[in-house]
């Protein structure tokens, strides 16, 4: 990959081919891309960019993972209606007056 990049004039993170994974066909399997952690820094935003895309970013350090970058998985939405009958109707009743004292510190 550096070899690529020294002979085209573009950075590593330029050179990792379509969507930055790289392919094996004989498994037909995606391989993360592996980033060295100096390109990591100097290209941060466009890993950042690719690992929001859905790509696994290995990050090196003299050429062993030291971490991963990847996309946090989407929060649950809020589902109305999910404690129906678990709260009883004395909830929303008013608060007795020493409970509402209490409450308010007086």
């Amino acid at each position: 990959m550096r070899r690529a990049a020294v002979l085209t004039g573009r950075s590593p993170v330029d050179t990792l081919g379509p969507l930055g994974w790289s392919t094996s066909f004989a498994g037909a399997t995606a391989v993360p891309t592996v980033v060295n952690v100096h390109d990591a820094k100097t290209h941060f935003s466009r890993l950042l960019e690719r690992a929001h895309a859905g790509q696994e970013i290995i990050l090196a350090k003299a050429g062993k993972p030291y971490a991963r970058l990847v996309p946090l998985r989407p929060e649950p939405g809020r589902r109305p209606g999910r404690l129906a009958g678990r709260v009883g109707d004395e909830f929303f009743e008013p608060l007795p007056e020493d409970e509402l004292v209490a409450w308010e510190g007086k």
